[in-house]
Order: structure tokens, then sequence, then C-alpha cells
């Protein structure tokens, strides 16, 4: 004969409280040690159902560990998980290389080859208080004289600084435009550490060293690559490349005929004043 689950729930709670003695002399079907092997199976269910977690599968991190997990990888992008680990250990905070592992993924965080190399758009982020650009303006004047201008613009406040136009972009007037902007910097109390520049032949050494003695340390661009310093590149594209004035391809057109007369009128000596009424016109020959 074989018991159903829940009558063996039930005489097990029936017969247990029953001394073992008194069990031995009742006329049952089972014997009186799988009634007792009954009831510990039902009290290792009711145990096990109990001390059965919310939330299946591991626990997860505690939340003051996650945060000193990410201070270590943000203050020292080199480190790996298992670098992570060890120094982990060495506070004394006992988790497993796979927890930190997971919780680095969790958070989008590359793996520490990736994650060492700065890109120059982080470098222009992460230097954007301390960084300026500069490059030339060309521009045509109304009398069709070209006229070269030096600007400089600050990566945070966009603030343009025009150091100067010339028609002859020499070294000494560079070197003369940095000496200002050294001192405009320090007038405005604006600390720089570093200036990006193009390869124009129109930049000397003597600039270059200008702004070294000052902290500012001279970035040049690749070559044929505008890109990298693409906020400057953006302001002189909306820089007008002349100033309003007369077509100058007006003033190359040929004269018409009519015109022609006009003009050897205009420069004839005027006649002397004619004795005729007013209602008469003096003829041009």
């Amino acid at each position: 004969m074989t018991f159903a689950p829940e009558d063996r729930v039930f005489l097990a709670a029936l017969l247990v409280p029953l001394p073992r003695e008194f069990l031995r002399r009742l006329r049952l079907l089972v014997r009186p040690d799988t009634v007792l092997r009954w009831h510990r199976d039902v009290m290792r269910r009711r145990h096990a159902r109990a001390c059965r977690p919310k939330r299946p599968g591991r626990p997860p991190t505690v939340r003051s560990i996650r945060f000193v997990i990410l201070r270590l990888v943000r203050e020292n992008p080199s480190w790996g998980y298992r670098r992570v680990h060890g120094e982990l250990a060495v506070l004394g905070i006992k988790v497993a290389a796979s927890t930190v592992w997971e919780v680095l993924k969790a958070e989008g965080i590359d793996p520490a080859p990736d994650r060492g190399a700065t890109t120059w758009a982080d470098f222009l982020r992460a230097q954007a208080d301390a960084l300026i650009a500069c490059d030339f303006i060309e521009t045509v004047t109304l009398t069709g004289q070209r006229q070269y201008g030096l600007a400089v613009i600050e990566h945070a406040t966009r603030r343009v600084r025009i150091l100067g136009t010339t028609a002859h972009p020499a070294a000494s007037w560079v070197a003369q435009a940095a000496r200002n902007l050294v001192m405009d910097l320090e007038d405005a109390r604006v600390t720089v550490s570093y200036l990006i520049r193009d390869r124009d032949a129109k930049f000397p050494v003597l600039f270059d060293q200008i702004l070294a003695d000052a902290g500012i340390q001279v970035v040049l661009t690749g070559v044929r690559v505008p890109r990298m310093n693409s906020l400057m590149e953006r302001w002189v594209q909306t820089c007008p490349p002349r100033t309003p004035g007369p077509d100058p391809d007006l003033e190359r057109t040929p004269p018409t005929p009519r015109t022609a007369r006009v003009r050897a009128a205009s420069q004839r000596p005027s006649a002397p004043p004619s004795n005729e009424p007013s209602g008469t016109t003096a003829r041009c020959t």
C-alpha cells in the first residue's frame, strides 16, 4: 500500500508527538521510523521554503562596494578588473573577481586597454577650460588690399580675440601678437595650458617659444586634418571672405561705347559760357 503525500503529512503530524514506545505498541501499516522520516521530510521542505530567497540568482552587490569599484576605475583608468579585485582585497573587501567584472560591464566601462587610450574628442572635452585655438583669417579690403588677421578662440566660453590685422604677417608681427595674447590672458586671469594651431608657415618658431615661456603648450594639428581644430575652423567659415564693396568683376568689364563717350565728354575742358537764351542747350560735337 502506498500513501499519498497528503496522507504522509497528516500521519506524521498526528503520530510524531506520541512517544516512540507508544508508537511501537500501535498496530500501524508502517514502522515508527517511517513516520519519523516523513516528519523529517516535512520539516525539511518547510525550512527550505522559508529560506528560499525572494529574488532568484546571486544576491546583488552592496551599493557601497559598487561605489568603491567605480571610484577605483575612474581614478585609475589603466587598471583592469583583476587589479581592482586585488586592491579591494587590500582594503579588506571580499568580493570575487567576476563580481568586479560584472559591475564594470553593467556600467558600460570598457576593458583596461581600450579605457586607457585617450581620443582627440576626450582630450578636447577634458581640457576645454584650459584650451584655446588660433588661426589666420584672410580678407580683402575695399581698396583690394589683402589683409591677414590672427584670431584666438577659447573652447570653454567660445570667446574670440582678434589679435590684429596686417598685410604682411612677418615673424616679428606674429611674435608680438603672441606677447599681446599672453598679456591679455594674464589681465583676464584666464589659465591656459594648451593652444591648438595648424602647421601654417606664418607661425615662426619664436611664436611657440613665447607661449612655452608662459606655460602654454602648443599642439599642432595633423597634416590636412582641419577637424582637429574644428571649433576655430567653423568660426572662420562664418566670417565673410572680404568686406562689402564694389564687385571687382564689374570693374574689369570693358566699357560700352556710350560709357566711353560719357567718360570722354567728362574729361574735356568746360566750354565758355554761351550767349544763347536759356531755353537752348549747347550741342556737343
